[in-house]
């Protein structure tokens, strides 16, 4: 069985924000602003079976208390696309799978 998808406002969707590359920080020389998409938003009735009793197991720590565990499904991205920009040098770059193209509860 697939998990069920939810969207809506408060739910996880596609966000997008215009931003500087330099502020990207991923080290490009360019005062050029692109359009960075990402994912934002709740999951909580995208919670499948597996969810449930995870956090149950959480819960009364018959899971020890160190791990790195979530209980919680996590709005991700699911599709990635590229974003390409020109440098400071007159230089176009693309740099792939920067940006989000698809969100999903996971």
């Amino acid at each position: 069985r697939r998990p069920q998808r939810y969207n809506d406002s408060r739910g996880c969707r596609l966000r997008t924000l215009r931003v500087k590359v330099h502020d990207l920080g991923l080290g490009y020389n360019s005062d050029e602003i692109v359009l960075f998409k990402y994912c934002s938003g709740a999951c909580q009735r995208s919670r499948t079976n597996y969810d449930l009793t995870l956090t149950s197991l959480l819960k009364y720590k018959v899971i020890p208390h160190g791990e790195k565990v979530s209980g919680h499904p996590c709005c991700r991205p699911t599709r990635y696309e590229p974003v390409s920009f020109m440098d400071n040098q007159n230089t176009w770059q693309t740099v792939e799978k920067l940006s989000a193209a698809e969100c999903s509860c996971i």
